[in-house]
């Protein structure tokens, strides 16, 4: 079927070429551009794509975004009063105008215009124009197939202040839906003044968001110029590495590397791909949050043989091409189609290809998606660590045991290796050395996905010097993901050594990885390399602040910008922002620790408690605070409250050494060694081989007079040296 696809495409281009047919060649190049960045309309298109584009109309894609009007607004307007949440809403029309008056669960009341429509089906969602540039999607929600209102996520009372409220910023149309819903999309986001001027071509996703602009495309077809161009200025998506390109962009859960998107050009040198952490994915990779397809595609085996979005969708129609288990018969064999795979019976649900392979989630009240990572059942991995089965998923009546027993039964006891295994265990709290060990070989091994290696390389915590090889050769990895995950484990390392490492990667050849050396060296003075060094680290420092910036607009984004500053030892521009970002989201709880951190270093320590103390009492179940605010007390010479608080912590984080290192510390200073012995031990019995941990117990022993067990431990730190 993709070669069927490539011929219809070369067709379309010989079309062109031929119905602009001109009696003397014009240069291409030699056309000057009329239209805003080169982008012409789908309205250029159809002299010569008339097919294709009755095909792309009335799509999902075409209908992505829509001025509110008669013919474009779906839901219920005709004076329609209901309660969802403890929200208040009537719906109505003043002329040609669509209304909804809202009564917050506050008791504050505010009447909205509606200006744009988002989507045509399963639901249709409703934006309205804000203060600063800024557009809003309502919560309240039209559910298209049962023709009625209804909240996302419904059960939840949001308050106005929170920044889940349709009216903050995790429903601001700018940061999170804009870019995708429109063609050649542009935030301009101003950073200092919160406020946007946003822009675009077209208010829907035509043509030219996937082709590109096609304005030296229609020179092109205009000028006679030969058809053998291998592009015709314009994007085809012939092979999978450019199909991604192309629709991974905005089928991806990602954060921005750059202002602005530009069609076609590479995933990594615009995005980072969210990594298959536990806030959106099952334990083995299974979705969980919304993923929008790649993070999961990736996965499948189906990508890693060169399969393709249009072997199994019609780019234009988004269709599907093929009904039920014909679409997999298309490159699987017909014994797949049979009980003595499945064993089902032909035409039930458990004989269908996508029930076992493609388990789903429903997204946004009434959604369903399915997980695309194409992943044979493992309901024995359910037993052990609970994720879910596409067993269960239909035999609900049913355990996990039931369900592997069965698998047993019909396919026998072996499993064929799976990145998931390595995903598990990776995430569990402690490992043995032979399956550390065993997962230091998996993060290197190319036969499985990049992205289960760059997660498996987040999850792995480094304890021992020893650890630090196998992300060395991880840096050399063919992946970018997985170059750019390395390089996060080394940022806790000396300045010499992130600059040994980020040296030696700073002309890498993927924007990502150029980021990621450069976040190494954040803070550090240029003029301490020599000439060569110096414009590797300007330009990935360069790349490093778009990405900062165009992603401000976002809580998480700001606090980015903040960590930037403070990294740089700019404390009242981290502050100024860390700030921001708290008013963009309150329970953003990472920006306490830090903003208290830039008040301590300011010596204002009252501050700092100030800030601590409000994040506890939003967050008491979190251990770092009490350890952060345990280091405050100190300073301000509160010893108890000290103790108090690092006890807390190691409570709510059994495995927080740092605390219990601090605690121990406290307890030696202070002579009551026993104590000290006791905590710092059970910190070694976490990281054996720590030295800092070590060398204290051995100062305990001595002041103890155990000076055996002192000269033990000395002589394990320093085995050059005799013993004294």
């Amino acid at each position: 079927m993709r070669y069927l696809f490539l011929v219809g495409f070369v067709l379309l281009l010989v079309s062109c070429n031929g119905n602009a047919e001109k009696e003397s060649y014009v240069d291409s190049n030699t056309i000057k551009s009329v239209h805003r960045d080169g982008y012409v309309g789908d309205g250029q298109c159809i002299a010569c794509h008339k097919d294709t584009v009755e095909l792309w109309k009335g799509s999902d894609h075409d209908l992505a975004m829509q001025i509110a009007n008669k013919s474009t607004v779906l839901g219920d307007f005709n004076n329609i009063s209901l309660t969802l949440d403890g929200v208040g809403y009537f719906f109505t029309k003043e002329e040609n105008e669509f209304i909804v008056k809202v009564k917050e669960i506050d008791g504050s009341q505010v009447t909205y215009k509606i200006s744009y429509v988002f989507g045509v089906t399963p639901l249709q969602q409703y934006i309205s124009d804000f203060e600063k540039g800024k557009k809003q999607v309502l919560r309240v929600t039209w559910d298209v197939i049962d023709k009625k209102w209804y909240h996302q996520y419904p059960g939840d009372e949001v308050s106005p202040h929170d920044w889940m409220h349709w009216t903050k910023s995790s429903q601001n149309w700018n940061t999170m839906c804009a870019e995708c819903h429109s063609t050649n999309l542009q935030k301009n986001y101003a950073v200092e003044e919160d406020a946007f001027n946003t822009t675009y071509s077209y208010i829907n996703v035509n043509c030219e968001s996937c082709h590109g602009p096609a304005e030296g495309h229609v020179n092109w077809a205009n000028s006679k110029q030969s058809a053998t161009d291998s592009t015709a200025y314009i994007l085809p998506g012939n092979s999978q590495f450019a199909q991604m390109n192309m629709c991974a962009s905005c089928h991806a859960r990602r954060a921005k590397l750059t202002a602005n998107m530009v069609p076609g050009e590479n995933f990594e040198d615009q995005y980072l791909l969210e990594n298959l952490s536990g806030e959106f994915y099952h334990g083995d990779g299974q979705i969980d949050g919304e993923d929008y397809v790649y993070g999961s595609f990736v996965q499948s085996k189906m990508y890693h043989n060169n399969v393709t979005c249009t072997d199994c969708h019609d780019p234009h129609t988004l269709k599907l091409k093929e009904v039920g288990n014909n679409l997999c018969m298309q490159c699987h064999v017909p014994e797949y189609n049979t009980p003595k795979h499945s064993f089902h019976p032909i035409g039930s649900d458990g004989a269908q290809c996508i029930n076992c392979h493609m388990t789903g989630v429903t997204y946004m009240g009434n959604d369903y998606r399915r997980d695309h990572s194409f992943r044979v059942p493992r309901p024995d991995q359910s037993v052990v660590y609970g994720t879910p089965n596409a067993c269960n998923t239909c035999h609900q009546d049913k355990s996990s045991q039931w369900a592997a027993d069965k698998v047993v039964e019909w396919y026998g006891s072996e499993r064929q290796d799976h990145f998931s295994d390595a995903l598990l265990l990776s995430s569990q709290p402690t490992i043995s050395k032979k399956e550390r060990k065993a997962l230091d070989v998996f993060i290197n091994d190319l036969n499985f996905p990049a992205i289960a290696r760059a997660t498996v390389i987040d999850n792995l915590q480094i304890t021992e010097t020893e650890q630090y090889s196998a992300i060395l050769k991880g840096l050399k990895d063919t992946s970018p993901r997985v170059r750019f995950a390395a390089l996060q484990k080394f940022r806790g390392l000396s300045l010499d050594d992130r600059s040994s490492i980020a040296l030696q990667h700073i002309n890498d050849t993927t924007r990502l990885v150029r980021i990621g050396t450069a976040q190494l060296l954040a803070g550090v003075d240029l003029n301490t390399f020599d000439t060569r060094a110096q414009a590797g680290l300007k330009k990935s420092r360069a790349e490093l602040e778009e990405m900062l910036n165009s992603s401000a607009d976002f809580s998480v984004g700001r606090m980015q910008l903040a960590d930037y500053f403070y990294q740089s030892n700019d404390i009242e521009n981290a502050i100024k922002h860390y700030k921001v970002a708290l008013e963009k989201d309150s329970l953003l709880m990472p920006v306490y620790s830090n903003l208290a951190t830039c008040y301590s270093i300011q010596g204002n320590s009252n501050e700092a408690l100030k800030v601590l103390n409000l994040a506890i009492s939003k967050q008491p179940e979190m251990g770092r605070h009490y350890y952060l605010r345990a280091l405050l007390y100190f300073e301000l010479q509160q010893g108890a409250l000290a103790v108090k608080d690092f006890e807390q912590a190691i409570k709510l984080d059994p495995y927080d050494t740092r605390a219990m290192y601090n605690l121990a510390t406290y307890y030696y200073q202070n002579k009551t060694y026993n104590s000290a012995e006791k905590i710092i031990n059970k910190a070694l019995a976490i990281e054996e081989h720590n030295p800092d941990f070590k060398y204290l117990l051995a100062l305990i022993y001595k002041e103890q007079g155990k000076e055996m067990a002192y000269q033990m431990i000395m002589q394990t730190l320093n085995p050059q040296q005799p013993n004294q």
